[in-house]
């Protein structure tokens, strides 16, 4: 088959090409062969072709976990899909192929409203901001959240959800008046916006919150946000934290207002969790929050959670894809389409 791979096994955007790989093969009785259509790209993907994401004991080494597709071939075990039918579906690797292996539970079935490319684009994101905020974080209807990214794969899923499931109040950062009008434009959109670019986003959190800060942050940038995520924080208010973007390391900080508003800080990531967890988090997730998602150009009268597509990149132009995402230039996914 043909596959996205890294000249060297990792390096700069250049590095990417497109070569010959193995195909795969089912290898678990519970596992499905697919053929891809489109994948999604992610931060992620960026760190592993620079050689600074690890990838899982086992997982493929090529790029990629979300993708859409048509079901090629069935373990002996399976039971949930036959050969041709269309499905979405999160991996631990291996995406940027014609053809990916990925276990049953690990797939959902592709509603017929929604395009290839938009189906691609709710696996990781989807996933990860649903388990953030209600396996991680346990938001509750009536509370106040805060949440970074706004414009991202990632933030977009989260305003929505945080609106739909019904939290009182939802603030979100990005960093441009374009982003920001793009995200107050969703039919469930953000109660306030933030650009971090030019306010102080925890200055401007209690004075939405008249002082009280607020219940809950999803946070993808780290070192930077540090200090001002612990002082937008109320009483018994919860920080997760899922990505690092940029740094690790806070020189110095204070433990006491952690102990004084009993914080609670929690990171987590998806990939690296066992496939009996990410099988769970699909169901719930099919069950909860699948039957809800509506397309981005669908009618606008139709309630539901959006998918927005920022861009689709044939993969033979997967170097300009993956530049898209390291300016930041995205609101909403950047999907690739296998041609």
């Amino acid at each position: 088959m043909r596959a996205v791979l890294i000249k060297d096994g990792k390096g700069p955007i250049e590095n990417l090409y497109i070569g010959d790989a193995e195909t795969p093969k089912p290898t678990n009785a519970r596992e499905i062969l697919v053929k891809v259509k489109t994948f999604g790209l992610n931060r992620m993907d960026i760190l592993q072709r620079e050689g600074m994401y690890p990838v899982p004991a086992g997982a493929s080494t090529i790029l990629g976990v979300e993708f859409s597709g048509v079901v090629a071939e069935l373990g002996p075990e399976t039971s949930q899909f036959k050969v041709g039918d269309e499905v979405l579906g999160l991996a631990y690797g291996g995406a940027y192929a014609e053809y990916i292996v990925a276990y049953e539970n690990m797939l959902a079935p592709k509603p017929d409203h929604l395009t290839w490319a938009e189906a691609a684009g709710i696996p990781e994101n989807w996933l990860t901001s649903y388990q953030a905020l209600f396996m991680v974080g346990e938001v509750k209807k009536g509370e106040k959240v805060l949440l970074h990214v706004g414009a991202s794969g990632i933030g977009v899923s989260a305003n929505q959800m945080a609106k739909f499931f019904g939290m009182e109040h939802v603030i979100t950062t990005a960093g441009s008046p374009e982003k920001l009008s793009f995200l107050k434009s969703m039919p469930y959109h953000p109660t306030d916006t933030i650009n971090y670019k030019t306010e102080d986003f925890s200055r401007r959190v209690r004075e939405l919150t008249g002082g009280q800060g607020v219940d809950f942050i999803l946070d993808a940038i780290g070192k930077d946000y540090w200090h001002k995520n612990i002082d937008s924080l109320a009483i018994d208010g919860r920080l997760v934290i899922i990505g690092l973007m940029s740094g690790v390391d806070v020189p110095t900080f204070s433990l006491q207002p952690i102990l004084k508003k009993r914080l609670t800080i929690r990171g987590t990531t998806l990939r690296s969790r066992s496939p009996e967890y990410q099988s769970d988090l699909m169901q719930r997730f099919k069950k909860e929050v699948l039957p809800h998602m509506r397309g981005q150009h669908e009618d606008p009268s139709l309630q539901g959670l959006r998918v927005y597509v920022h861009k689709v990149f044939p993969w033979t132009e997967i170097q300009d894809a993956h530049r898209e995402m390291e300016t930041n230039k995205n609101a909403g996914k950047i999907i690739v389409e296998v041609v």
